[in-house]
């Protein structure tokens, strides 16, 4: 028997009681209304909703939320422990984040792609993401979580860098080394730590490639090209838990730490922490004084930007206003433009990270996407709540200007390659769609205003502390100045 969606069944009953009106009694018909506006009401309230899926409870499993009638999964692209609290809070509980499937694969439609949370919001279609049904995953990347209570977790990983100790504080460095074992080479392997005549390996949750920056550095094997949590370079016994580090660390021993000996891993199985290392890569550096030059307000109706809609650019209230406005075309929003220039200054090209016959071909401005999300703006006020948000895909990744002597090797034309050449830089200016924020409904006063490119590290490089400009901006009824920037971490 086909199963009917929620949608569909609804339009049904509609029809219903359309069509036999004449046929019933009025307080038959009364009832079918009654009915379906129930299940109105009962869509309405699902709305946002979580489910975990496959897990050994009900506070384990692979993430789904419910959206326009339907369940769908979520990407683990950029996915991480700020947005497993999220997930967790909903049961009163916190988490960490299980990525790859964990949990069996995927067995309907994406709806959340690229999710970035700050860990507080109160659900999790209040983070940034791509926009719902946009994605590039396949079955095997679903988004997962495990939630423990609050009190078995001793110490949360948004309270590491408060409350956990430095490696370095509890470890002799001169009896304790570092390795990676397993390896196809020097360059790869589980990472395994050597303290009391002991070789131990790192629980996997929570580690990203900030940790694994500190490992290749430590080790002098340049940079770090992927932070693995898996048993492909085998495992041994898990010595240390909750490591957090800040990327910039010239040694694994600076990093912090939660547990170590007997440590509680909050998914016990055979993944491990591991790296892959290499010594040539791309290293983009933001150029904060471009952004304090450029910045300005602009008032500019709907109308003309339709294109920019389609690819979620203007704030919540913007598409409330289309939906119940019928002259929304005539209203007009305020937006905060900027330009950004990012300078490969690395070793090696920064590519995209999805092979070309991957792309996305967005009709509306003619072009194709080779990353879906490039670079984000967040306007936060002075607690760090984000009030206003923006994002921009690289339609366009190319050498718009390069350094004497250096020829230009990308460019889009023609579906051309995408990319940025060592000692080149891309451009995005002020006067290009989705180039800004939208400060329509930010009221006047002071922020701060962070500019991020590679915000989520799809693409590996040599640093991450200079691809966010971190500025103070001022807001007026009638200007905008952005000054004091400064260079940090996405």
């Amino acid at each position: 028997m086909v199963k009917l969606n929620l949608m569909l069944l609804l339009a049904l009953l509609i029809q219903t009681v359309g069509v036999l009106s004449r046929d019933v009694s009025e307080s038959e018909r009364a009832a079918r209304a009654a009915f379906v506006q129930k299940l109105l009401n009962k869509r309405k309230h699902l709305e946002g909703k979580l489910r975990l899926v496959g897990g050994a409870d009900k506070y384990e499993g692979n993430v789904y939320i419910y959206h326009a009638g339907q369940w769908g999964a979520v990407c683990d692209d950029s996915w991480d422990d700020a947005a497993a609290r999220v997930v967790c809070n909903a049961f009163n509980k916190t988490g960490v984040a299980t990525v790859g499937s964990e949990f069996g694969e995927a067995v309907r439609k994406y709806w959340m792609d690229d999710v970035v949370c700050q860990g507080d919001e109160t659900s999790l279609a209040q983070c940034i993401f791509t926009g719902w049904g946009s994605s590039d995953c396949d079955a095997s990347e679903a988004a997962g979580v495990v939630c423990v209570d609050k009190d078995d977790y001793s110490v949360p990983s948004k309270q590491i860098k408060e409350k956990g100790a430095k490696l370095l504080d509890i470890l002799d460095v001169r009896t304790t080394s570092l390795r990676l074992a397993g390896g196809r080479s020097n360059l790869e392997g589980r990472v395994e730590i050597y303290h009391n005549g002991t070789w131990g390996s790192i629980c996997p949750e929570g580690w990203t490639i900030y940790e694994a920056l500190a490992v290749c550095r430590h080790l002098a094997l340049g940079h770090a090209v992927q932070a693995l949590q898996t048993d492909y370079f085998g495992s041994s016994k898990l010595v240390l838990n909750g490591v957090e580090c800040e990327g910039n660390e010239t040694n694994l021993f600076f990093c912090r730490h939660q547990q170590y000996g007997k440590v509680f891993c909050p998914r016990e199985n055979e993944h491990v922490a591991a790296v892959v290392c290499s010594h040539e890569l791309a290293d983009l550096e933001l150029d904060s004084m471009v952004i304090e030059r450029t910045a300005h307000l602009q008032d500019v109706m709907m109308f003309q930007l339709q294109c920019a809609m389609e690819e979620n650019c203007l704030s919540k209230s913007a598409y409330e206003i289309q939906k119940h406005n019928p002259d929304w075309q005539f209203e007009t929003r305020r937006l905060l433009r900027f330009t950004a220039s990012s300078l490969n200054k690395g070793n090696a090209d920064f590519r995209p990270y999805l092979p070309k016959h991957l792309w996305q071909w967005h009709l509306c401005h003619m072009h194709y996407h080779s990353m879906e999300v490039f670079a984000t703006f967040d306007v936060l006020d002075h607690t760090g709540r984000r009030v206003a948000e923006g994002h921009k895909a690289s339609f366009c990744l190319e050498d718009n200007t390069c350094q004497p002597g250096i020829d230009k090797q990308y460019s889009c034309k023609n579906y051309g390659d995408q990319g940025i050449s060592i000692n080149c830089s891309d451009v995005y200016q002020y006067n290009i769609d989705c180039q800004w924020v939208d400060v329509t409904d930010v009221a006047p006063g002071d922020y701060r205003f962070k500019v991020s490119v590679n915000p989520h590290a799809r693409v590996p490089e040599q640093s991450y502390h200079n691809n966010a400009a971190s500025c103070q901006l001022r807001l007026t009824e009638t200007y905008a100045a952005v000054f004091g920037c400064r260079l940090e971490r996405p």
